[in-house]
C-alpha cells in the first residue's frame, strides 16, 4: 500500500472504501499485462459496488488475456481533501496505481447528478477535464450507461461514448485500442477507427449548429462518422458472459447479495420511463441457466441472499419455475430469495408463498399516480383493484410493511390527481388494518418523487413543473396525507437540475465545469447538493436552465439527442404522447406488438415478449 494512502486512511470515514484487497478481486503480474483499464463509478464505493453493470464488465474485461481492469470510485469529500493535501492521485483499488498511467478510463453513467464527480475524478487523476486538452492516445476516456443516450452535456469531456449494452461493443473498442497502441497511431486516428464500430459515438466528429433562439438547428457528422449512432444489444442472454465469481466487499454496501438478471427490456411501455424504452426489446434468460448461475454464485461468494433483477421481475414468464428451482437449494442452505420490481397486477398468493419460505421482507409497489385517469395517461396499466387485491393477499399472508412509490408533476396532472395519492394511501392503510395477520401492526410508507422528462420517451417534449409548482403540490399532498402513513418526498431543486442535464445540449458543459470548480460534488446527496452554486454557474456562463427544464419542445424541433438512437421510432413516441393526452392505454408487448421499431435490432425481428 502507498505510504501516503496508509497515513491518511485513519483520518477518513470508512477507510475500507479505499483499501481494496476484497475476496474475489482480480490481481495480475504487470509484466503480463499490455492494456490497463480503470473502471470508474462516479459515486461512493457502497453505491458502485451494488451496480450490476459494473460487476459484469469488470469480470468480462478481466477475462481477456493481457488486460487488467481495476475498480475506481469517487472518494468521499473527506478522502478527497486528504488526497489533495497529500498529493495522492486517484488510484485503482486492485493495484493502488494512479489511473493516469492506465490506457482506458471508463465511466458508467447512471445518473445526471453524478456529472460533477466525473470531472472531479479526472482532475484527481491529474488529467485535464476537457478532451481537447488530452492529446495523447494514453489515456482514452470513455463512458456508457443510460445517460449516454443524451451524451451532449458531457461531450467536451469524454473522448467516446458507448450506446447500449456493453458486453460485445466494449471488447470491440478494447481490441481497436490495443491495435492502435501496437501500431503507434495517434489518438485521432484511433477515434476515427472506433467511430466505425456500431454503438460508438465520438462527439469530436459531430458539429452542432444552433438557431438564434438557442434551439438546435442541426447535428452534422464528419470524418466519416455515421449520421445516426445506433445502440448495441445482446441478442442471446444465455450465451453472453455473466459473472459467477464476483467481488465480495469488505464493508457494507447497498445491495450486498447475488444478483440474477432475468431479462432485459420491459413489456409495459410506461410513458415516463426511460429505461423501458432504451433497453427494448425484451430478451429473457432461461430458468435453467439462472438457477445454475445463482447457486454457483452463492457457493463462491458465501452470500445468503439472491435477488432477481429486471425492470419488472413478475413479468418473467418462467418465474415460478425459477423460484422453485432456486428455493430447492435456498431453503436447506438458509438463503433468502427476494423479488424486487414486482407489479401489483400480477402478484399471486402462490408467488408470495414461494418468496416467503425463507424469510419475509417488505413489499414495494409503484402505482406512480393516485387516480386511474392519470395512471392510464402514463400507461401504467395498474388498477386500484389490482393493488387492493395484492395488498390483501400480502397482509393476510403475514406481511406488515408496504412501500408505495408515486410521482407528481406528470403530464396532464391536476390537483385532484395529487390529492388522490393521499386518498389511495388511506384506503391501503385501512385495508391493512382490516386484513393484517401480523402481531406487530402495519407500516405504510408513501414516497413521492418529482417527474423529470427524459430523452427517448413519449414525454421527452414535455415541460417540467417549476420548482414552485412542485412545492405547492407537495404542500397540497402533505395536507391530505393520513397521519398514520409515513410520507417522504424528493427535493424538487435536485430534480430541476437533473432535468436540465437530462435534456441538455453540449453548451451546458461550461456550466457543468463552472459548478464543479465552485465546489459542486456528490450532487445526488442532499448534504452536498448546493442549488445556489448551480444557479450561479448558469448565470456566469450565460445559460438559462429553464430553457432546458421548463420549456415544452415543439414536436418538429431537432432535439440534442436525435442522432443517438435507442431503436424506438420518433413516430411511435409521438403516437404514445398523443394517447397520453387522451388517457388511452397501450397494451403490453405480449398482448400486441405496438410497432415501436426495437424488434428490428434482432435477427428475425422477434423478441421474447
Amino acid at each position: 500500500m502507498d505510504k501516503k494512502l496508509e497515513r491518511i486512511l485513519s483520518k477518513v470515514e470508512k477507510p475500507a472504501r479505499y483499501t481494496g484487497g476484497e475476496y474475489g478481486v482480480y490481481v495480475f503480474d504487470k509484466s503480463e499485462i499490455d492494456t490497463r483499464i480503470a473502471f470508474c463509478f462516479p459515486d461512493v464505493y457502497e453505491i458502485g459496488m451494488s451496480n450490476l453493470g459494473m460487476k459484469i464488465l469488470y469480470g468480462l474485461n478481466n477475462e481477456v488475456p493481457g488486460v487488467w481492469c481495476e475498480r475506481v470510485f469517487a472518494p468521499w469529500p473527506d478522502m478527497e481533501h486528504e488526497m489533495r493535501s497529500a498529493g495522492l492521485k486517484l488510484f485503482g483499488l486492485e493495484s493502488g496505481d494512479p489511473i493516469d498511467e492506465f490506457d482506458l478510463i471508463c465511466f458508467t453513467l447512471q445518473y445526471e447528478m453524478s456529472y460533477t464527480n466525473i470531472l472531479n475524478m479526472l482532475d484527481l487523476a491529474g488529467l485535464p477535464v476537457r478532451s481537447q486538452d488530452r492529446r495523447e492516445l494514453k489515456p482514452v476516456v470513455m463512458a456508457g450507461g443510460s445517460c449516454a443516450f443524451n451524451a451532449e452535456p458531457l461531450a467536451p469531456f469524454i473522448d467516446l461514448f458507448v450506446l447500449g449494452e456493453g458486453e460485445e461493443v466494449n471488447l470491440e473498442v478494447l481490441e481497436c485500442y490495443r491495435a492502435a497502441k501496437r501500431e503507434g497511431v495517434s489518438k485521432k486516428e484511433f477515434l476515427k477507427r472506433a467511430a466505425q464500430i456500431k454503438g460508438v459515438y465520438v462527439p469530436e466528429f459531430y458539429v452542432v449548429d444552433y438557431h438564434a433562439d438557442g434551439r438546435v438547428r442541426s447535428v452534422r457528422a464528419r470524418e466519416g462518422a455515421p449520421e445516426i449512432v445506433e445502440k448495441r444489444i445482446i441478442r442471446d442472454l444465455d450465451k453472453v458472459y455473466y459473472p459467477v465469481k464476483t467481488v465480495v466487499p469488505s464493508t457494507e454496501i447497498v445491495h450486498d447479495r447475488v444478483m440474477l438478471e432475468v431479462f432485459r427490456g420491459c413489456i409495459r411501455g410506461c410513458r415516463f420511463c426511460q429505461a423501458g424504452y432504451i433497453y427494448r426489446p425484451v430478451r429473457e434468460k432461461s430458468a435453467d441457466a439462472l438457477i445454475k448461475t445463482g447457486i454457483d454464485a452463492c457457493k463462491l461468494s458465501g452470500y445468503e441472499e439472491i435477488s432477481l433483477s429486471s425492470l419488472s421481475t413478475s413479468d418473467y414468464r418462467h418465474l415460478e419455475e425459477l423460484c422453485d428451482g432456486l428455493l430447492d437449494w435456498c431453503e436447506p442452505n438458509n438463503t433468502n430469495l427476494s423479488l424486487p420490481s414486482l407489479r401489483a397486477d400480477n402478484f399471486s398468493f402462490e408467488l408470495m408463498e414461494r418468496v416467503q419460505k425463507v424469510r419475509k421482507s417488505g413489499l414495494t409497489f409503484a402505482p406512480e399516480a393516485g387516480s386511474q385517469r392519470l395512471r392510464d395517461a402514463i400507461n401504467k396499466n395498474v388498477r386500484e383493484e389490482d393493488l387492493a387485491k395484492t395488498c390483501r393477499i400480502a397482509f393476510e399472508g403475514g406481511y406488515n410493511t408496504l412501500k408505495l412509490y408515486f410521482m407528481i408533476g406528470l403530464p396532464t396532472e391536476t390537483d385532484e390527481d395529487v390529492i388522490e395519492i393521499a386518498r389511495l394511501a388511506y384506503r391501503m392503510h385501512r385495508l391493512a388494518k382490516e386484513t393484517s395477520t401480523s402481531k406487530r401492526g402495519v407500516k405504510i410508507t408513501v414516497s413521492v418523487s418529482c417527474f423529470v422528462p427524459k430523452p427517448h420517451t413519449p414525454f421527452q417534449w414535455e415541460a417540467q413543473n417549476t420548482i414552485e409548482e412542485f412545492e405547492r403540490k407537495q404542500e397540497l399532498l402533505r395536507a391530505h396525507m393520513p397521519r398514520a402513513v409515513n410520507f417522504s418526498w424528493h427535493d424538487p431543486r435536485t430534480s430541476y437540475i437533473e432535468a436540465v442535464f437530462a435534456r441538455g445540449d453540449r453548451r451546458l458543459a461550461d456550466a457543468l465545469e463552472e459548478a464543479w470548480r465552485s465546489g459542486c460534488r456528490f450532487d445526488g446527496w442532499g448534504e452536498y447538493f448546493s442549488f445556489e452554486k448551480w444557479m450561479d454557474a448558469f448565470r456566469k456562463t450565460g445559460l438559462d436552465p429553464d430553457f432546458y427544464a421548463a420549456r415544452e419542445r415543439d414536436t418538429d424541433e431537432v432535439l440534442p439527442w436525435d442522432h443517438l438512437s435507442c431503436g424506438v421510432s420518433r413516430n411511435h413516441l409521438l403516437r404514445e404522447r398523443s394517447k397520453a393526452y387522451r388517457s388511452e392505454i397501450t397494451p403490453d408487448c405480449r398482448v400486441r406488438c405496438t410497432g415501436c421499431g426495437a424488434n428490428k435490432m434482432l435477427e428475425g425481428g422477434v423478441c421474447d415478449a
